[in-house]
C-alpha cells in the first residue's frame, strides 16, 4: 500500500514537471520581453519539482533499505543510489542559490499592501500566476477577512500539501500558498516562512480594524480638532504680532525723517521707506499664515488612515522642490567661490587702477603724450573692457547656462541691442574721438552750429551745453563730431595772450581814421575784462561807397562773458565818439555836388581850399521877372 502511494506520488510529480515543461515552450517574442526573470523562474521551478522528486525517490529507498536487513549486494546497491541522490541534490542546491542571487540583482518583490502598510513581498510565481498577480490577490483577500463581520482571527490556519503549506480561513477559503520556492528565495523553510505570513496576516488585520474602531474615530476627530484649535491661535497670535510691530514702526517716524539716501542720492522718501517696509512685512505676514496653513494640512491627513497617504504627497509638493533647491545650491558652491574669487580679483585690479587714474588727473603722475584730462575717460573704458573680460570668465560657471531658454534668452537680448543701439553705438564711438581729440573741456564757451554756450557736461553719448539765456542744450556726439566747433576758451589760459574780441562800426570819410582809431581805442580800454596787455588794435576792413568799416579788437581771457563785454563795448564806443565829436552815422550822398563842400578830412585839403559856391542861372522867360534855375 506505501509502494502505491508513493508511485501515485511520483507520477503526480512527473505530471506537473511535464507540464511545467510544457508551459515553458512559450513564443520567441515573450521570451524577448522578460527573457531574463522567466528562463531563471523557470529554471528554479524545475529544479525545485526535480529536488521534489528526488526527495521521494529518498524516502522509497530509505524504505526499501529498511527492508533489505541482510542482504548485503542489494543494500550496497541502495546506500550508492542514495548517495548519488544527495549528491545531486547538493549541487542543484548550490546552483539554484546562485541563479537566485543573480536573480535578486535586477528583481524587485511585489508588495502585498492591504491597507496602508506593506507587510512582506512576493518574490516568485505558481505555474501561470506571476508574482503580482500572486500579491494582488492576496490583497483582495485579507480585504474580505477584514471586511467579514464574523472574522475570527482562530479559524486562519496552516495546512501542509504536497506543493507546500497553504494558509486557509475556516478550512476551506485559501489566502496564500508558501510553496518551496518562496521559502529558497527568502532562504528559509517553507513551514517557518507560512508561519511569519500567517502571523503578519494576523497582525495587520487587528491593527486596522483598532485603528478604525469607533474608540480611534473619535480620538482622531478629536486630534483634527486640537490641531485646527492649535492653528486658529497660532494665526490670531501671528496677526496680533505684525499689527503691534507695525503699530511700533508708525510710531517710530523719527527713523524715517531722511529716508533712504546711498552716496549722497536719495532713493526713498520718508514716507515712501514708510510704506514700503509696511507693506512687505504684510506680505511676510501672508506668506506665513499661508505655509503654516499648508503645513497643518500633513497633519490632518495623517490622522486618518484613509487619507494618510496625502501627507506625503503634499510634503513632497514643499520637500522635492525644496531639496532641488538647496542641492543645486550646495553643488553650485565650487562654481559660486570660483566666480567671487574672479569677480574680487578684477575689482581691486579697478580700484588699483583708479587710484593710478586720480593721481594722474592731479598731475601727481605725469605720462608723456597723456593728457590728465584723458585720465579719467580711459579709466571707463579699460573698466569696461575688464568687466566685460570678466562677465566672459564668469560665463562657464553660471547655472543654467547650458539650458535652451538661457540660451535663448541671450541670443533675444543679443538681437534686440544690435538693432535699437547703432546710432547709441555711433555716439559712443563719437565721444571717444571727441575725448582723445580734446576739442573742448568742461567749462568751455563754445561755438557748435547755430549753437553757442558753456560746456556743462561730457559723456561716452551726448555733449551738454548751456547758452547765455541759460538753456540746456544737449548734441549727440555724432553731430559734435560731424560738423565745425569753435572754442572762444582754448587760448585763455594765464600763458595765453586771450580772446580777441570784435566788432566793427562804419564811419562816413569826413571823419579823420586817426581820430576814429583813438576813440575805438579809448573805448576798448574802458570796458570791463579788456586786457591792457596786448593793447586793443583798430583794423579797417573796407572802403565802402560812402563810409569806412573800423574794427575795433581787444584782448580777454574771459571767454564766457562775450555778451556783457560787448554791451560794455558798445557803449563805451558811443560815449568815446560824442565825447570826440563824432558823428556815429553812415553818409550817403546824391549825385549831386554843386557848392557843396568836399568830404575829404581838413588836414588833406589844400590851405587856399576853398568851398565852391552854388552857380545860379536867371531866366527872363516866363513872364516879366523872369525866374531862377
Amino acid at each position: 500500500m506505501n509502494k502505491l502511494k508513493l508511485l501515485l506520488t511520483v507520477i503526480a510529480v512527473c505530471f506537473c514537471f511535464s507540464s511545467s515543461i510544457a508551459q515553458n515552450k512559450v513564443p520567441a517574442d515573450s521570451l524577448q520581453t522578460d527573457s531574463l526573470r522567466r528562463s531563471v523562474e523557470n529554471l528554479l521551478q524545475q529544479q525545485h519539482q526535480q529536488q521534489q522528486l528526488d526527495s521521494l525517490m529518498k524516502a522509497q529507498l530509505l524504505n526499501e533499505l529498511q527492508l533489505a536487513n541482510g542482504d548485503k549486494q542489494k543494500t550496497k546497491e541502495l546506500e550508492e543510489r542514495l548517495k548519488k541522490i544527495v549528491a545531486t541534490d547538493s549541487v542543484r542546491k548550490a546552483e539554484q542559490l546562485q541563479k537566485i542571487a543573480e536573480l535578486k540583482k535586477n528583481t524587485t518583490g511585489s508588495a502585498v499592501t492591504p491597507f496602508t502598510d506593506t507587510i512582506f513581498f512576493i518574490y516568485t510565481k505558481i505555474g501561470s500566476f506571476t508574482a503580482a498577480e500572486r500579491a494582488a490577490a492576496i490583497n483582495e483577500r485579507i480585504k474580505k477577512l477584514y471586511n467579514d463581520a464574523f472574522y475570527n482571527a482562530d479559524s486562519l490556519k496552516i495546512n501542509e500539501t504536497e506543493s507546500g503549506f497553504d494558509i486557509l480561513y475556516n478550512n476551506e477559503t485559501l489566502i496564500l500558498t508558501v510553496t518551496g520556492l518562496d521559502a529558497l528565495w527568502l532562504g528559509t523553510d517553507a513551514r517557518q516562512l507560512a508561519n511569519g505570513y500567517l502571523t503578519k496576516i494576523k497582525t495587520e488585520i487587528a491593527a486596522e480594524r483598532e485603528t478604525n474602531s469607533l474608540k480611534n474615530s473619535l480620538k482622531h476627530i478629536g486630534l483634527v480638532c486640537l490641531i485646527m484649535l492649535s492653528l486658529s491661535i497660532l494665526v490670531f497670535f501671528i496677526n496680533k504680532l505684525f499689527k503691534w510691530v507695525i503699530h511700533l514702526r508708525k510710531k517710530d517716524k523719527q527713523k524715517y525723517i531722511g529716508g533712504l539716501t546711498i552716496r549722497k542720492i536719495k532713493i526713498l522718501s520718508a514716507e515712501q521707506l514708510q510704506l514700503i517696509e509696511l507693506q512687505a512685512s504684510n506680505i511676510l505676514r501672508i506668506i506665513l499664515l499661508i505655509l503654516m496653513v499648508y503645513l497643518s494640512l500633513p497633519l490632518l491627513f495623517g490622522v486618518f488612515p484613509e487619507t494618510k497617504a496625502w501627507t506625503d504627497v503634499l510634503l513632497g509638493w514643499v520637500l522635492t522642490p525644496t531639496k532641488s533647491a538647496l542641492a543645486g545650491v550646495f553643488h553650485f558652491l565650487p562654481n559660486l567661490f570660483t566666480i567671487l574669487v574672479i569677480y574680487f580679483i578684477f575689482r581691486y585690479t579697478i580700484k588699483a587702477l583708479k587710484y593710478f587714474v586720480d593721481e594722474i588727473e592731479k598731475e601727481n603722475i605725469t605720462l608723456s603724450g597723456f593728457h590728465s584730462d584723458w585720465a579719467q575717460p580711459t579709466l571707463n573704458i579699460v573698466k569696461f573692457l575688464l568687466y566685460a573680460f570678466m562677465i566672459v570668465l564668469i560665463f562657464p560657471y553660471l547655472p543654467g547656462r547650458k539650458s535652451s531658454a538661457f540660451q535663448g534668452v541671450s541670443v533675444f537680448v543679443g538681437v534686440i541691442i544690435s538693432l535699437g543701439s547703432s546710432n547709441a553705438i555711433a555716439n559712443m564711438v563719437a565721444g571717444m574721438v571727441i575725448t582723445y581729440m580734446r576739442p573742448f573741456k568742461i567749462g568751455d564757451r563754445i561755438k557748435i552750429g547755430d549753437i553757442t554756450g558753456d560746456v556743462i557736461e561730457k559723456t561716452m553719448l551726448v555733449t551738454r551745453i548751456r547758452t547765455s539765456k541759460n538753456e540746456d542744450i544737449t548734441i549727440p556726439n555724432s553731430t559734435v563730431l560731424s560738423g565745425s566747433t569753435i572754442n572762444y576758451s582754448s587760448n585763455t589760459k594765464p600763458q595765453d595772450k586771450g580772446l580777441i574780441l570784435h566788432t566793427t562800426v562804419t564811419i562816413g570819410y569826413d571823419v579823420p581814421w586817426k581820430d576814429m582809431h583813438q576813440a575805438l581805442i579809448t573805448a576798448a580800454l574802458r570796458t570791463e575784462f579788456i586786457l591792457r596787455e596786448p593793447m586793443p588794435f583798430v583794423l579797417q576792413t573796407s572802403l565802402d561807397d560812402f563810409y569806412v568799416s573800423y574794427q575795433v579788437n581787444a584782448y580777454t581771457k574771459e571767454a564766457n562773458r562775450q555778451s556783457g563785454i560787448y554791451s560794455q563795448l558798445h557803449q563805451n564806443i558811443q560815449d568815446c565818439c560824442n565825447e570826440a565829436g563824432i558823428e556815429i552815422m553812415s553818409s550817403h550822398y546824391w549825385a549831386a555836388r554843386d557848392g557843396n563842400r568836399a568830404t575829404t578830412p581838413a588836414d588833406y585839403l589844400n590851405k587856399n581850399y576853398k568851398a565852391p559856391s552854388f552857380n545860379i542861372k536867371v531866366s527872363k522867360e516866363d513872364g516879366e521877372g523872369g525866374g531862377i534855375k
